[in-house]
């Protein structure tokens, strides 16, 4: 289900989310990868791991992403309901070089990611 259209008091906890430049930045990489753990977005953003749970626990109360647990691991992805909304402001910031520069190091450590487990997979043994 999308939203439409939202109340003043369902609004202002989305909008407050947007107001803070280190939850706009791991919003914007969960939407770009469609999930991350937040071991993966304190890598990227070179963010605590307490500030990095702290600001994705303030995205989550304030109804913009939702947590899955896979083994140990707690993937954070953006609210269906809550998609068109959060499409649209990052429309906005597409061009943003902070934003970009995230998706670059990002785009890295994921193809590192997948270079070592090639290597793993082929029967690659580390000295």
């Amino acid at each position: 289900m999308r939203l439409k259209n939202f109340s003043l008091q369902y609004g202002l906890p989305l909008y407050k989310a947007f107001s803070d430049e280190a939850r706009v930045r791991i919003l914007h990489l969960i939407v770009h990868w469609e999930r991350m753990c937040v071991s993966d977005l304190e890598l990227t953003l070179d963010f605590t791991q307490t500030k990095t749970s702290r600001h994705v626990i303030y995205l989550k109360n304030a109804g913009l992403v939702n947590s899955k647990k896979i083994d140990q691991w707690v993937f954070y992805s953006v609210k269906e309901e809550v998609q068109d909304f959060v499409n649209q402001m990052f429309s906005y910031l597409a061009k943003d070089a902070q934003l970009q520069k995230d998706l670059e190091i990002s785009q890295i450590l994921y193809s590192n990611r997948e270079l070592a487990l090639t290597k793993i997979g082929k029967g690659w043994k580390p000295i």
